[in-house]
């Protein structure tokens, strides 16, 4: 099998840098909302619901469900296929898209509102989050 060469690592912008941040410590974090109490993502310099500029960052849990996906079969910068494109539903309510893990990518071992916890890999010099089904046994 051919290799899909590297994956490209995210760029930070302003409203983006406390995330990536974070996922530097290994921690998952949004923005929230302190007017509507909405975390948002992706993050950005307003709440989509109300439209404040009232935003604090907050660590989130790590924990998420399965929301939907994908079994992609054609290479893409740095996945060998197969792999798994998701949304996932995080405990906190906001979906985000990325890849599930240490799973095989196959319709038979990935089910809806599966148990999902956070981990990150490195990409370039960025940790990016991704999704492994949780340990039952932890």
């Amino acid at each position: 099998m051919t290799t899909a060469g590297p994956r490209v690592a995210p760029i930070a912008t302003p409203d983006t840098a406390p995330f990536w941040e974070a996922t530097s410590r290994g921690e998952l974090a949004l923005p929230r909302c302190r007017s509507c109490l909405t975390y948002i993502f992706y993050p950005r310099s307003h709440c989509p619901s109300c439209f404040s500029r009232e935003l604090d960052w907050t660590v989130l849990s790590g924990m998420a469900s399965l929301h939907s996906f994908v079994i992609a079969h054609l290479p893409a910068p740095g996945f060998d296929p197969p792999y798994v494109i998701a949304i996932v539903e995080l405990a906190e309510g906001p979906r985000m898209m990325t890849n599930i893990v240490g799973v095989e990518p196959s319709p038979e071992s990935l089910e809806l509102d599966m148990a999902l916890q956070v981990v990150f890999e490195l990409q370039g010099d960025v940790m990016v989050p991704r999704f492994r089904p949780v340990d039952e046994g932890k």
